[in-house]
């Protein structure tokens, strides 16, 4: 049959593609969003913090939200133009606004700490959630997150490090790598663009 195809120069089937991408391949960044919108996580992508304010707007007129919780004075700044009352305090009933310290590509967990949890567990805090990160936060693993911690705050290095990997609180994981973890959020993640 081959000899036939040579013959009349037929071209060779082409093999069906495999449709799994090659993860190695994969800049930190994609690998971050793919892993991120496999959990369910609910992005947007942002090049000036015009966009992060329209999209945080945006965000907050979609799920009618009156109030949320923000206690980071930099992110303040964010919500300035938007009609929106903000407590500091964190309270259940409020979507938390909030900073992470790391994006970890690996599994498209994001990385926070008592810098923007304070005290609180995260089982404990809302199930809304709307984190701001930039592009730079982004690291491939665990280790290179808390390695990063680790660097930027020498002597002085946060509690309360922890992850949300799941993002979506109705889920009902039955991986058992993950068995007891109540960490699950309606997480928005708004990432800036700044490299």
């Amino acid at each position: 049959m081959s000899f036939l195809k040579k013959l009349f120069n037929t071209p060779k089937e082409k093999k069906a593609e495999d449709p799994t991408l090659d993860l190695e391949s994969l800049s930190l960044d994609q690998l971050f969003v793919r892993n991120f919108l496999k959990n369910n996580g609910k992005f947007l992508y942002c090049t000036t913090l015009d966009e992060v304010t329209l999209n945080l707007a945006n965000i907050i007129e979609e799920n009618s939200w009156e109030t949320i919780i923000c206690n980071d004075y930099d992110l303040l700044k964010l919500t300035k133009a938007i009609p929106i009352n903000i407590v500091e305090t964190n309270k259940t009933s409020f979507p938390f606004f909030v900073s992470c310290e790391h994006l970890i590509a690996e599994n498209g967990s994001i990385l926070f700490s008592s810098n923007q949890l304070k005290e609180c567990k995260i089982s404990e805090l809302t199930k809304n959630f709307i984190v701001y990160a930039t592009t730079s936060q982004l690291v491939k693993t665990n280790g290179d997150g808390l390695t990063g911690i680790k660097s930027r705050y020498q002597g002085n290095i946060p509690s309360n490090i922890s992850a949300i990997k799941n993002y979506n609180p109705n889920s009902k994981n039955i991986d058992f790598m993950n068995y007891g973890n109540t960490n699950a959020k309606n997480l928005y993640l708004l990432l800036f663009e700044d490299l």
